[in-house]
C-alpha cells in the first residue's frame, strides 16, 4: 500500500508531535489498545488536562483519532497522516525498557477491568441469548458458510455492521488487513472490544455508529458483513443502501439473518421488528441498492430450533481495476 506523502511542515509537526516523553508513551500505549483519557490517567498518572492537551496535540498532527461512544471518548492511532512514522517509533522502542514494561503492566490491568465488566453484563444476558441460539439453525454451519462465502478473494478491510460481541471480526481476523465493527449498543461495544483484546486482534477495532448513516468514506471497504441485525431494524432496506455505499469496485455484502417465522415473542420480549425475511425481500433490497445476488440460501434450524436462517451475498458490479493477487495467481 502506497505511504501518504507528507510536506515540509506536515512533517516538521508530526515529528515535534511524536518528539515528547509522555506523548510518545501515549502513542505507544494505542499501538496496542484503543484507550479513553481516564485509561491513559490511571496508566501513565498524570492529570487529565495535562493528557487531554497532549492528545490535542497529537490529533492536531494527525497520529491519533478520537471518536465518541455516548459520554466517553476513545482515542486509537490515527489510519492516515503519520501513522508509518508513529509505527515506525514504535517498533523501534524496546519492549523491556523499565517505563514502556511498567505502561505496559498497567495497561494490562486495565484491560482485565473491561474484560470483567463485559463478562459481567454477558452472564446477566447469557441465557436469553443462549435461549434464542437453540432456536435457529445451528452457528457452526452458518459460520462455516459465511467464511466459504467471503473465501474466495482476499480482504483487505472488512465491516461488521451491529457487530455485537464482534464475533465476525474474530472469525475473519486471520484472513484481513483490517476489521471495524460499528454498533450503537455501547454494553456491545464493550463486550466486543474485551473479546477483540482477549484475543490479541490489534487490526481490529469498534466502536459507536449508525447503520443508517455510516461516518465512512465511499468505496472504504472489501467486504460488508450484516449479521442478524436486519430483524432489529425498521427500515432494513435503507440499511442495505448505505453498506453498498461503502464497498469498493467488485467489494461484496453479506447478509445473514432469520428466514420468515411466527414466534411472536421475540417481537415482544427481545425487541425484534420482523419476524424473519422471505429470500426475495433481501435480494430486491439488495438489487436496488444497486448490488448484483451471487448467492442465497437457506440453513434448517437444528434438532431443537424453530427458525431457518437465510445467507444473502451481493456484489458491488463495477470493475476492480487493479486487484491484489490471490494466493492460486501467486
Amino acid at each position: 500500500m502506497d505511504q501518504e506523502k507528507l510536506t515540509f511542515s506536515g512533517l516538521t509537526t508530526t515529528l515535534k508531535a511524536a518528539g515528547e516523553a509522555t506523548r510518545l508513551r501515549i502513542l505507544a500505549l494505542l499501538a496496542e489498545a484503543e484507550l479513553t483519557v481516564s485509561d491513559l490517567t490511571e496508566i501513565l498518572r498524570q492529570s487529565q488536562p495535562r493528557l487531554s492537551r497532549h492528545l490535542r496535540l497529537l490529533a492536531e498532527a494527525r497520529l491519533v483519532e478520537r471518536f465518541r461512544e455516548g459520554a466517553w471518548a476513545f482515542y486509537r492511532l490515527g489510519e492516515r497522516g503519520g501513522i508509518n512514522i508513529a509505527r515506525a517509533l514504535i517498533e523501534r522502542l524496546d519492549p523491556e525498557d523499565p517505563v514502556i514494561a511498567r505502561d505496559r503492566e498497567r495497561l494490562t490491568a486495565v484491560r482485565a477491568a473491561r474484560a470483567a465488566a463485559a463478562q459481567n453484563y454477558f452472564a446477566r444476558h447469557a441465557a436469553e441469548w443462549d435461549r434464542i441460539r437453540k432456536l435457529h439453525a445451528a452457528d457452526a454451519a452458518v459460520e462455516e458458510a459465511i467464511r466459504k462465502a467471503l473465501a474466495d478473494r482476499p480482504i483487505r478491510a472488512l465491516l461488521d455492521l451491529g457487530t455485537g460481541t464482534g464475533r465476525m471480526l474474530e472469525l475473519f481476523a486471520p484472513d484481513i488487513e483490517r476489521g471495524l465493527g460499528l454498533d450503537l449498543s455501547l454494553d456491545m461495544l464493550a463486550l466486543a472490544r474485551a473479546r477483540l483484546d482477549r484475543a490479541g486482534l490489534k487490526h481490529c477495532s469498534v466502536r459507536h455508529g449508525d447503520i443508517y448513516d455510516l461516518a465512512l468514506a465511499p468505496d472504504s471497504f472489501d467486504a460488508v458483513i450484516i449479521h442478524q441485525v436486519l430483524h432489529f431494524l425498521d427500515d432494513s432496506a435503507r440499511a442495505i443502501r448505505e453498506a453498498a455505499r461503502v464497498l469498493r469496485p467488485g467489494g461484496r455484502l453479506l447478509i445473514v439473518d432469520f428466514a420468515p417465522h411466527d414466534l411472536e415473542f421475540l417481537r415482544e420480549d427481545y425487541a425484534h421488528r420482523r419476524l424473519g425475511f422471505a429470500p426475495e425481500t433481501v435480494t430486491q433490497w439488495l438489487e436496488a441498492a444497486g448490488l448484483d445476488v451471487v448467492r442465497q440460501e437457506t440453513f434448517a434450524p437444528g434438532p431443537e430450533g424453530k427458525i431457518a436462517v437465510s445467507l444473502w451475498l451481493a456484489r458491488d458490479p463495477r470493475i476492480v481495476l487493479a486487484q491484489p493477487k490471490t494466493r492460486e495467481m501467486a
